[in-house]
């Protein structure tokens, strides 16, 4: 018969061995985490874009369920027991990590020590510090479509629960038809409001002006009086006729060409002035982008007609010398998508030493399209002038003229802080907070 000791090593053997297996699985997870981390800073790549995790390692303990649910992958680790931002320049701001830790470790903020971000004042009503006056979506630092999508559902429902009769013709002007005015423009439909919903441009917002073909990211949202909106990656065309689908389906009305020049205070309210009618209202909802005034260069002949600030079809470009100023995605994914066109020659100048704030993906193509001579790019360099066939670019002290025929700048868009100052608005400049 087996004595105490045998019996005891027999049942701890196997524990041991599941023990030692864990073990090293998680080790091994671990240096992967790592390895991903060092490369990382090694590249020069430790800002996030935007809103983002952080993490009070205090509280933290470890579970991983931050890691599981964020839906980008590999931006969030586990480093000697605790979650980790691994890779800040891929955290698009889902949150998802922040909702699924159980300790509440996480916290979700803008901006870091090292770069700022400007963010107009919003409470957590969505009403900006001009009571009446309420911010949802891009504009207060939700771009992902998700986050804008619920937003303008939630911010009208505030709107709706604090309504009151003022003797105004309108109870809330929308504006902005992007995903957060569409949202919220459903939700005012739904709620029994009398609105309007401007927008000066088209139907989908910033994603009306994106490259032909380019992929958005989103994940499932809630449309009033539509349903649930299942979409993980889509094209901007699929998303743009999804958008049209629902507004034939449900009869919303946009009206389009409107730009808003002037929100004045009234008793009561507000009067939304535009170049051909003025609105009295309640409530104002900005469901408006934070790029509809294009960053310029600032340099002699930038005037020029073939100076553009977005790219919406590549093949427009074929057999032409292009060159694109910026070092962000958009300015990687014009480059490679003009690139791939027939005989195109594409240059693309960035002051910094790296494309440190692009996407892995884009950084990896616009690599491969550099070593197979396709892209000639052009880093720590700035465009000095641009002529009607040339451009000079700051690649020594004297510059050197190249070969052009048009020029792409995708240096972002500048916040509206004019236009929200002239209505009261404060804008703030974050350094990781919330």
């Amino acid at each position: 018969m087996p004595t105490n000791s045998v019996l005891l090593a027999l049942y701890a053997l196997p524990l041991l061995l599941i023990w030692a297996g864990f073990a090293g699985v998680r080790q091994w997870r671990q240096s992967r985490v790592v390895a991903v981390h060092r490369e990382a800073v090694a590249a020069g790549l430790t800002e996030p874009a935007s809103l983002h995790p952080a993490i009070n390692p205090e509280i933290c303990i470890g579970c991983g369920a931050c890691v599981t649910a964020c839906p980008e992958g590999r931006i969030l680790g586990l480093v000697n027991g605790k979650a980790k931002l691994i890779e800040p320049t891929q955290c698009i701001g889902h949150g998802a990590c922040a909702a699924a830790c159980p300790m509440q470790a996480i916290q979700l903020v803008f901006g870091t020590e090292k770069r700022g971000v400007d963010i107009p004042h919003v409470g957590p009503d969505f009403q900006s510090n001009v009571p009446g006056i309420y911010i949802a979506g891009e504009l207060g630092g939700m771009g992902l479509i998700r986050n804008a999508v619920e937003q303008g559902r939630q911010a009208i429902e505030e709107i709706a629960a604090t309504r009151s009769d003022g003797g105004l013709v309108l109870d809330v002007v929308i504006i902005g038809a992007g995903p957060t005015g569409i949202s919220a423009t459903l939700g005012a439909m739904k709620a029994g409001l009398k609105f309007k919903t401007l927008e000066q441009d088209s139907l989908g917002g910033t994603v009306a002006h994106f490259p032909r073909g380019k992929l958005v990211m989103t994940a499932p949202a809630e449309l009033p009086l539509y349903g649930k909106v299942k979409f993980n990656e889509v094209s901007k065309e699929e998303l743009l006729s999804f958008w049209e689908g629902v507004v034939a389906e449900t009869g919303l009305k946009i009206d389009f060409g409107q730009r808003v020049d002037k929100i004045e205070t009234i008793g009561g309210g507000f009067r939304i002035i535009t170049p051909s009618d003025s609105f009295d209202t309640a409530a104002v909802l900005l469901a408006i982008g934070r790029r509809g005034t294009p960053r310029k260069l600032g340099v002699p002949g930038e005037e020029h007609s073939k100076v553009v600030y977005r790219l919406v079809d590549p093949e427009q470009y074929r057999g032409q010398c292009v060159l694109i100023a910026g070092g962000g995605d958009s300015a990687l994914e014009a480059a490679t998508a003009i690139a791939a066109e027939e005989g195109t020659q594409v240059i693309i100048s960035y002051r910094g030493d790296g494309f440190s704030r692009a996407k892995l993906k884009n950084r990896k193509k616009l690599e491969k399209m550099q070593a197979e001579g396709r892209i000639d790019v052009q880093l720590s360099s700035n465009i000095l002038e641009i002529t009607e066939k040339k451009v000079r670019l700051s690649t020594d002290e004297e510059g050197v003229l190249r070969n052009n025929d048009t020029v792409i700048v995708c240096a972002g868009g500048i916040l509206p802080t004019g236009f929200l100052k002239s209505i009261g608005i404060n804008v703030e400049t974050k350094h990781g907070k919330s």
